[in-house]
């Protein structure tokens, strides 16, 4: 009997079997795919080229977990993008963030010196709230009124809340309710400066940059780190998959068994407690605990029996929300992109170049998706990690991640070529040539991420990030302590606190609750 069986090798279930490994119990890891890494994977997508699968960019990753799990001796090596985004816009003008504040604000300065004064207290409005969220990151939430623990944690928060300055509190409150249109609109008067920050607010969100609580969503993206560096973002050499690969040597090292090609198709249970899991192929493993890296609705619809679960709270469940506008494309170039905006090599082509010049663009973007199934002016964030990492592509050949809003989880996969024409054709008006650069892609709907990775409605972030669906209501209220309805099953995966993104933080904190209970 192992004491725990961990139901996907995404990489929070990788996280969750290093820890545990390491703590020295035995561990078994059963991944239905071929290979580990889930979303965070890298490929071949054509001959000679190789990029990330899904998930594309480093930031939320946890200095913890990396330093906790020793990932740089176990082969990670990730690079800081030397500036920070790049925004081309319809007037052939361009926008940027530098590495350092006074870049920014030189650059911010060519558009509103208004904008450029006040860049500086936006940075440090925007880090007091994350200082104070950073805080419950490696927390587990409370459950309400269960435990003395539970009445210890709360204390703990209230107290943490309660000790902020009164402008402190009023930002957390406004990132939580308001929208992140709403939030820009005070802070800055360009509508290109508020686009730049804004599309923070609808990475893999369903969502309007108008929509109450989308502020969240803003914040949600500036709470990591690369190399020490607050709020930058970085590539893993090798690409996404490099990370996975990383924890998994770690886990292995420790002991813990990673089989692959094993699909799990139940939760074993007996009296309300789960006993190991069953395979498609019949198999039977028994184990002390089981935790899963699943999507909360799959684990608890698809995975656990009915009769396991309350009827209210599987209502619950069905009732959270799930959605996500993205589509996917991983692209081979015979060569760089010419921008018009700003022609020639340079560090923009290393940093996330943004295709959204305003917010109302953003909007149109995610109306146009709700009536027609995909924008018809879509939202498009490329890298090209290939400038940062040779290993990716052929001398003198480039790889490109495209990563696209908004194409509804509705749309049918007969349209996958479309829209990806689509997405290379909005490229290549403000880089002309661009499309004629292309050599070949690969495409995934959110309908496709749902079938490839078991993405509920494609969403990225296992859920919404809505006020409803975080902390300790994520992903139901009374369950955000990672144990779920049924005993000794747990939730290691982003349907967990704090959510979405390459954190390793749900399987850390997971660990850490399955140690206690073992």
């Amino acid at each position: 009997m192992w004491d725990c069986v961990i139901v996907g090798a995404g990489h929070n279930g990788l996280t969750t079997a290093a820890y545990l490994a390491k703590a020295g119990k035995s561990v078994l890891v059963l991944e239905a795919h071929s290979a580990i890494g889930g979303a965070a994977a890298t490929e071949t997508f054509l001959p000679g080229f190789r990029n990330s699968v899904a998930s594309y960019t480093v930031s939320l990753l946890n200095p913890k977990v990396i330093a906790d799990l020793e990932l740089a001796r176990h082969g990670l090596n990730i690079v800081e993008r030397p500036m920070g985004n790049f925004l081309p816009l319809p007037n052939g003008d361009y926008l940027s963030t530098g590495a350092t504040l006074a870049q920014t604000q030189r650059a911010f300065a060519r558009h509103s010196q208004h904008d450029a004064d006040r860049l500086p207290d936006y940075y440090a409005w925007l880090e007091s709230v994350a200082d104070v969220l950073r805080q419950q990151l490696l927390r587990t939430p409370p459950k309400p009124g269960r435990r003395l623990r539970d009445w210890w944690a709360s204390g703990v928060l209230l107290n943490d809340l309660r000790r902020l300055p009164d402008p402190t509190k009023q930002a957390v409150f406004d990132v939580f309710t308001r929208s992140a249109a709403d939030i820009l609109d005070g802070w800055f008067e360009n509508p290109h400066i508020k686009a730049l920050f804004g599309f923070d607010a609808i990475v893999g969100n369903y969502a309007s940059p108008d929509e109450d609580g989308s502020g969240y969503v803003l914040l949600h993206h500036v709470f990591g780190e690369v190399n020490g560096t607050s709020g930058a973002w970085g590539h893993a050499v090798g690409g996404m998959g490099a990370i996975s690969d990383a924890i998994a040597a770690s886990a292995r090292e420790h002991g813990a068994e990673i089989r692959c090609g094993q699909r799990v198709a139940q939760i074993v249970t007996q009296n309300g407690r789960a006993y190991g899991v069953r395979t498609a192929d019949g198999e039977q493993l028994s184990a002390r605990c089981v935790a899963c890296n699943a999507t909360p609705k799959h684990l608890l619809l698809d995975l656990v029996d009915a009769q396991d679960i309350e009827p209210a709270t599987r209502d619950r469940v069905t009732q959270t929300r799930y959605g996500s506008g993205t589509f996917r494309m991983n692209v081979a170039l015979n060569r760089l992109p010419e921008f018009t905006a700003l022609p020639g090599a340079g560090d923009h082509l290393s940093s996330g170049i943004i295709i959204a010049p305003t917010l109302d663009y953003m909007a149109n973007a995610y109306f146009d998706a709700r009536r027609h199934g995909w924008s018809q002016s879509p939202v498009v964030e490329m890298l090209i990690p290939s400038t940062l990492d040779d290993s990716l592509a052929p001398p003198g050949k480039h790889v490109a991640s495209l990563f696209c809003q908004h194409v509804s989880p509705d749309t049918p996969a007969e349209q996958r070529d479309t829209i990806a024409a689509l997405m290379i054709n909005t490229v290549d008006k403000y880089a002309p040539g661009f499309a004629d650069s292309v050599l070949g892609y690969t495409a995934m709907t959110p309908r496709d991420l749902e079938q490839r990775f078991g993405l509920t409605n494609g969403d990225i972030f296992h859920g919404a990030l809505s006020l409803n669906q975080l902390f300790s209501a994520r992903p139901l209220l009374g369950y955000g302590d990672y144990r779920m309805p049924v005993d000794r099953l747990y939730l290691c995966g982003s349907g967990a606190h704090p959510g979405g993104g390459v954190s390793g933080i749900p399987g850390h904190n997971a660990a850490r609750e399955i140690l206690r209970d073992l």
